[in-house]
């Protein structure tokens, strides 16, 4: 069933894309600033020794990715329903309110409260801001405007680096959420998709997130475009955000620094999702060009732990490397908002990536549990083999969707 739609004018689309780029950027320099100030937070709060400030911060780490998995299906059914921008918006408003609370915490209790707030917050941007602009620009040429989102976006990792290495801990929380209350500035001049316009004077069933796993097929599309995310998250969740732990584990003399290994990561990041997202274009394939990245990522992941203890600096070469190496992103928010109809695309461009996210739960689960019997490193490796096997294998559940027309629906 078609729900044709006029075609959109570039300055309409241009915008939605500096809008949806810029909310990612303030997005993803909260998702990660906790990484980068997990230990001086901690320590600021009262929290004391090596063991309590590991088990606290993946504690706190944890409540944050549940915050998103929440976060993701309300904000992905109100994307549906109520429409893109109202979730972009929305979700920026409210991450950015915690993350100024965040500025104030003193106790555990509090942090963690907080840290779930900001992560249903943080999980409506990238979604409704994906569909936005999937939906407004021509079926050649999206892969370019979701690129542009995601590479200028994942930039907002080496800002919250930078900041959290400058500043107090407490300031750096304070500059993100005065970004994201900057940025509802721009709000005026964005406009609706009018793919979602059309659909909302028809009778058809918007945002039913049930309704993904009504068939054997649909389920098996939407499990597969999330598990070919993993990869990314358990790179950034183990080998950048634990890396002072690895470092020691891989025998270091020179300890890394969790805010430069997410800074040379993101770094490598950004520039691995602008080459995937180019090359999806040129070669016209999203799929083989996700396949050729998560083979990379699994060989830089090899060479982190044979050759990244030799020096800080190789390290922080080998985290760059292979942060360009999980850099599809971008390709993969692009099959997610092609892979179904327009009255369930925001419910699955929203949720995907922040079950994604949320997997970094069950990796920490994982990496703790092995840790008693494989130690860091071991626990480290075993979980990285798992998750690159899990991607290789949801990969074949997935159809090439280069140049798929979005103007429909989803019976």
């Amino acid at each position: 069933m078609s729900t044709a739609t006029a075609a959109v004018p570039r300055a309409r689309a241009n915008m939605a894309i500096l809008v949806a780029a810029l909310g990612y950027f303030v997005d993803i320099y909260d998702l990660v600033l906790f990484g980068i100030v997990r230990t001086d937070s901690l320590k600021g709060i009262g929290i004391t020794g090596a063991d309590e400030l590991l088990s606290k911060g993946v504690l706190l780490l944890n409540v944050q990715m549940t915050g998103m998995l929440v976060g993701g299906i309300l904000w992905g059914i109100l994307g549906d329903k109520r429409g893109r921008l109202s979730v972009l918006f929305g979700s920026i408003f409210l991450y950015s309110l915690a993350n100024i609370a965040n500025g104030f915490v003193h106790g555990i209790e509090t942090y963690a409260a907080m840290r779930f707030i900001a992560g249903i917050g943080l999980a409506g941007e990238l979604g409704a801001g994906i569909t936005l602009v999937s939906e407004m620009m021509h079926k050649e040429a999206r892969g370019y405007g979701t690129t542009v989102v995601a590479t200028i976006g994942i930039l907002g990792a080496v800002v919250a680096a930078q900041v959290g290495k400058a500043f107090d801990w407490r300031v750096a929380y304070f500059v993100g959420g005065g970004l994201g209350i900057a940025l509802l500035l721009l709000r005026i001049g964005v406009y609706e998709s009018g793919m979602f316009e059309q659909l909302k004077r028809t009778n058809v069933n918007r945002g039913d997130f049930f309704s993904l796993f009504a068939t054997r097929d649909r389920a098996r599309r939407y499990l597969s475009v999330i598990l070919i995310g993993v990869p990314i998250w358990y790179t950034v969740s183990i080998l950048f955000t634990l890396s002072p732990e690895i470092g020691t584990a891989m025998g270091m003399v020179d300890r890394p620094v969790a805010g430069d290994a997410i800074k040379y990561g993101y770094i490598g990041l950004a520039a691995g999702d602008l080459a995937s997202g180019m090359l999806s274009q040129l070669y016209r394939t999203r799929k083989k060009v996700v396949l050729a990245f998560v083979c990379l990522t699994a060989v830089f992941i090899a060479t982190y732990f044979v050759v990244g203890a030799r020096s800080l600096f190789v390290f922080y070469i080998v985290c760059g490397a292979l942060g360009f190496a999980t850099g599809y992103w971008a390709v993969f928010v692009t099959i997610a908002s092609e892979q179904f109809g327009t009255n369930i695309r925001a419910t699955v461009t929203t949720t995907a990536p922040n079950f994604v996210r949320g997997a970094v739960v069950l990796i920490t689960l994982g990496f703790q549990a092995c840790k008693s019997f494989l130690g860091v490193q071991g626990s480290a490796i075993a979980v990285g083999a798992v998750t690159i096997l899990i991607a290789l294998f949801a990969l074949t559940g997935l159809r090439e969707t280069y140049g798929k027309d979005l103007d429909y629906i989803e019976n």
